[in-house]
């Protein structure tokens, strides 16, 4: 007879996933159409529009930094009204025209209170999962980016074809007064150890990164690097190839492909470990990048959408139920900013670094060798974590 699961699918985790969703949404849509805002509006450069795009992304890293150390002297729950009510008020800024400088300051601005509020819900969200069905549980919280990653970009681009700029803001701006006001319904349970304030005094590496969660964070920084090569140029090779129709559909498999998957690997790794998801990742994440780099059909386009989806979507989930898994409950909250910390530095300065390799290669060989960065960076994976992985499962 099978003892009952503890509940995965309470109030307070639908509550924060669907936070999470809209401040993922408002990110994803304004990065898809602040590029030509600000060309329209401020007749802005190509570089200042890069940066108009690309700050908001430092932004995120400097407040998940700072955040990251005070998270839990301020409070989990604080530190998410905090972060969403200054991430809405500065959505108000939009609305103010001072020129390029003005508008670079308000990204920056608005990318700090998202790293504030995105770790306030990815910490809160792994001390309401129950211990055993962290994986899952992980990994259904992740769908609320993944679902974002897919429906910000659909909607920027629609809104930005059928509207006014002033009413995207104004989307935006609903967007976040929502998610505050949804915040106030969120319970979150006090930590059964406290945290010792002498523990984040003074100016160590350990008050700002938690150490444990390194060596998977070093992972994920570099399959967000061979991402963010999918996520910045998929656009401009399919117009190279002649597929830009059906580009529009190559983050919507790959979502679906995430969202199918995502329930049994989640659940898979509770019970077997994080290496029988993580392995095969990453031999079905370089098919999906080798068969990109040749791709010159419809069908070839979307079945590495789904490979991509399948192998990223999910070591995506998987590496950071590990970095919450390897840390004590009372630093969850440096964990998860360290692992997101690591994200985003891959997913924002790879397009950048990559554009050296696109300077005397083509589109094709770059996703080719990109392919191959994945596929070594298993022996990486099982340097840095898979070998514990393994040694503590047989030792059980």
């Amino acid at each position: 007879m099978k003892l009952n699961k503890p509940p995965l699918w309470t109030k307070d985790f639908i509550i924060v996933s669907t936070i999470n969703f809209f401040l993922t949404v408002v990110f994803y849509l304004l990065i898809v159409i602040m590029g030509v805002y600000a060309v329209n509006e401020f007749h802005a450069s190509t570089s200042q529009a890069g940066l108009v795009t690309g700050i908001f992304i430092i932004g995120v890293l400097i407040g998940r930094i700072f955040i990251g150390r005070h998270i839990e002297t301020i409070g989990r729950k604080k530190t998410l009204f905090i972060g969403i009510t200054l991430f809405t008020l500065v959505t108000l800024l939009y609305f103010i025209h001072y020129g390029v400088s003005f508008l670079l300051l308000v990204r920056f601005l608005h990318g700090i209170t998202l790293g504030m509020a995105s770790t306030a819900t990815g910490t809160i969200v792994a001390q309401i999962i129950p211990k055993t069905r962290r994986g899952e549980g992980i990994g259904y919280y992740s769908m609320s980016a993944t679902l974002a990653t897919a429906i910000g970009p659909f909607i920027g681009l629609y809104m930005s074809q059928h509207t006014s700029f002033p009413m995207i803001f104004s989307f935006c701006l609903a967007l976040g007064i929502i998610s505050l006001l949804t915040a106030f319904f969120v319970n979150v349970p006090a930590l059964e150890v406290p945290v010792k304030t002498t523990e984040i005094k003074g100016f160590k590496l350990s008050n700002f990164i938690e150490p444990k969660a390194i060596p998977i964070a070093i992972i994920i920084l570099v399959l967000a690097f061979c991402y963010s090569g999918v996520l910045s140029f998929i656009n401009f090779y399919a117009r190279e190839i002649d597929l830009v129709q059906t580009a529009s559909f190559f983050f919507l498999v790959y979502s679906l492909a995430i969202l199918v998957s995502r329930p049994f690997t989640g659940r898979l790794m509770d019970v077997k470990g994080a290496n029988y998801i993580m392995y095969p990742a990453f031999i079905v994440f370089t098919a999906g990048m080798l068969l990109l780099s040749f791709a010159h059909n419809s069908i070839t386009l979307l079945v590495a959408g789904v490979l991509i989806g399948l192998g990223f979507g999910n070591m995506q989930s998987c590496t950071q139920a590990i970095a919450i898994k390897l840390t004590p409950p009372h630093r969850m909250g440096l964990a998860t900013s360290t692992f997101f910390i690591f994200l985003d530095a891959g997913l924002g300065f790879g397009p950048y670094l990559l554009g050296f390799i696109i300077s005397f290669a083509t589109f094709s060989t770059l996703y080719a060798i990109l392919g191959f960065v994945v596929l070594t960076s298993t022996i990486l994976y099982f340097l840095l974590h898979g070998k514990k992985e393994r040694a503590s499962i047989l030792a059980h």
